[in-house]
């Protein structure tokens, strides 16, 4: 089919799914905080009210996604009405399973096998579909196109590489009174997006993903030793001290103020660099992240936003129509725009979003050399796994330890975990 009839048969179809019932009911949704996510979050679900004759409450999530979890639990612990339709990250849907709506038995499977197989099958667990998918994500290397010309580098296709490239440039800049430049910024902080970069160094040396997809603890090993070395070496040199309190925005405030050559992070990142008076706009470019060795795989962190229904919501048709309309084709496009991923096959032949939003040329690439979190096999667990890897890999970065004891210790605390269930 092609894209402008696709988008024509979802807008027929959102007019009858989303045409309003007898009575108006209210929606709460949980946003992103972000002030780009939350302003698209709010706008879309402002104008499925005013089309379904519904209302919708906005809450905001907390700035830090990692401190949302425990808030959806608490409110849906206690079957809490205040919460209807959830922002999810793909890596809770097994801490929340037993609280989500089976989206399978309320959407029409023409409208699911619109999206990518695998964004499906990252919210279903137990044949039940518990969230659809909003938007897909890997990690990605934003880096200062400018720069590497002005010098004659070459995108960095190893992490050595890139750390030979950051530090001569950076070096340069410095010399040249530019005193504030850094050569990298990415996500030291101890929290989850630390084991997402973690993943990503390791994996892309070979290193396996902490645990394998069948439960094996394969933390310990001398590829995963070699890459948190390597990234060790980074803090103070091509890294600042600073990096290790650094989170999404953190590094992103560095990295846009102008004072980075290279930046890991999420998509969302193209959108917001060149947006109209940002300083660094027609200056970025992105790439894949490097490799831990040539012939190994770039090895991305995967990501998602999912949307969920509550089970407890008041009036959970009204609720997934919300989801329906956010989550549909011309919705994902307005996203796409915007700098975020679409989980639409058929978006990704749109020359226009292609043209705004270019570092979904790399998405193809990126989410098929992307490494999974071990959260499918740890299910609820997830969290408390997460924070053994990430305490354990600050521990390393910020000296406390050698690379070889840290992961000794991951690996022990792994095991135990495992043997108690998790």
């Amino acid at each position: 089919m092609q894209l402008d009839g696709f988008l024509r048969t979802t807008a027929l179809v959102g007019a009858v799914l989303w045409g309003g019932s007898a009575a108006a009911a209210e929606v709460s949704i949980f946003c992103s905080s972000a002030g780009a996510e939350l302003e698209l979050c709010q706008s879309a679900s402002e104008a499925w009210a005013k089309e379904t004759g519904n209302t919708v409450k906005i809450n905001k999530m907390p700035a830090n996604w990692g401190e949302a979890l425990p808030l959806y639990q608490q409110l849906l612990a206690g079957k809490s009405g205040d919460i209807d339709v959830l922002t999810l990250d793909n890596i809770w849907v097994g801490a929340l399973a037993a609280h989500l709506v089976d989206l399978k038995e309320k959407v029409p499977a023409e409208e699911l096998s619109a999206h990518f197989e695998a964004a499906l099958a990252d919210s279903t667990i137990e044949g039940k579909l518990l969230a659809m998918p909003w938007f897909v994500d890997a990690g990605l290397m934003f880096y200062r196109k400018d720069l590497l010309e002005k010098y004659g580098k070459a995108e960095p296709k190893t992490w050595a590489e890139l750390t030979e490239t950051a530090k001569s440039i950076q070096d340069q800049e410095r010399a040249a009174g530019n005193k504030d430049m850094w050569g990298y910024v990415w996500q030291g902080r101890a929290y989850e997006g630390l084991t997402c970069d973690a993943l990503e160094w390791v994996a892309s040396y070979s290193g396996g993903t902490f645990i394998s997809p069948d439960g094996e603890i394969t933390a310990n090993n001398p590829k995963a030793v070699e890459a948190l070395e390597l990234a060790r070496t980074w803090i103070g040199g091509i890294s600042p001290e600073g990096v290790l309190n650094y989170d999404e925005e953190g590094s992103r405030g560095v990295f846009e103020a102008g004072n980075s050559i290279f930046h890991r992070n999420w998509g969302y990142v193209w959108g917001t660099s060149q947006a109209e008076g940002s300083s660094l706009l027609g200056k970025v470019g992105v790439m894949a992240l490097p490799v831990g060795a040539e012939g190994e795989k770039s090895s991305g962190c995967y990501g998602a936003g999912l949307l969920g229904v509550s089970k407890y919501a008041d009036d959970v048709d009204a609720a997934v129509s919300l989801v329906q309309y956010l989550t549909s084709a011309s919705e994902q496009k307005r996203r796409a725009l915007q700098g975020y991923s679409p989980t639409l096959k058929a978006l990704y032949q749109d020359g226009e979003i292609l043209e705004e939003n270019p570092s979904l040329r790399f998405a193809e690439k990126a989410y098929a050399e992307s490494a999974s979190r071990p959260s499918q096999v740890t299910g609820a667990s997830y969290n408390r796994v997460s924070q053994r890897i990430f305490n354990g890999v600050h521990n390393v970065l910020s000296g406390k330890e050698s690379a070889a004891d840290a992961l000794a210790k991951v690996s022990g605390d792994l095991e135990r975990l495992k043997k108690r269930g998790w």
